[in-house]
């Protein structure tokens, strides 16, 4: 069953999606939209990375409120930046995060955390994975930022992937 349906949930998403954008729920839908779901998954099962195993669903609840504050509180510090940007310049700049975390899945999603945070741009994950280099748009103190990243993002996804 397996081989057949390798992400099941994955499928039945796809499936209802479909059918929600094309808001029909004619014969040729369904079906149409039941070969996508069957045929999608099974093509793209060779790029899946290994299987997620989340051993802490708490902290990952916490993670997800910290990251929701982080973003809010970097929207208004990024647009608070650009509107006084004549008065006092943002001090962007490269820093070097050194990671301890490894597992794939969990450098994934913190890529997505500093995407999705405000004023933050992850530009290049060393080949060993040992070392990030992060673009901030306003930083004032490089150490208490590692130190806010490393505690606030890294370590709870250390805690849930590894």
């Amino acid at each position: 069953m397996k081989r057949l349906f390798p992400a099941p949930w994955l499928s039945l998403a796809l499936w209802v999606l479909w059918l929600v954008l094309n808001l029909s729920l004619s014969v040729g839908n369904l079906l149409l939209g039941a070969l996508l779901a069957f045929l999608a998954p099974l093509l793209m099962a060779p790029l899946r990375p290994l299987p997620i195993r989340i051993r802490r669903p708490g902290v990952m609840l916490r993670l997800f409120l910290r990251v929701g504050y982080d973003v809010l509180v970097s929207n208004l510090e990024v647009a608070w930046g650009v509107l006084n940007a004549r008065r006092q310049p943002p001090r962007s700049r490269f820093i070097k995060i050194p990671l301890d975390l490894r597992d794939a899945n969990g450098l994934a999603a913190l890529s997505m955390i500093t995407t999705v945070v405000p004023g933050t741009i992850w530009s290049e994950l060393a080949l060993d994975r040992s070392l990030l280099l992060l673009h901030v748009f306003d930083l004032d103190d490089e150490q208490r930022f590692i130190e806010h990243f490393k505690q606030s993002y890294e370590r709870p996804l250390m805690e849930i992937f590894e």
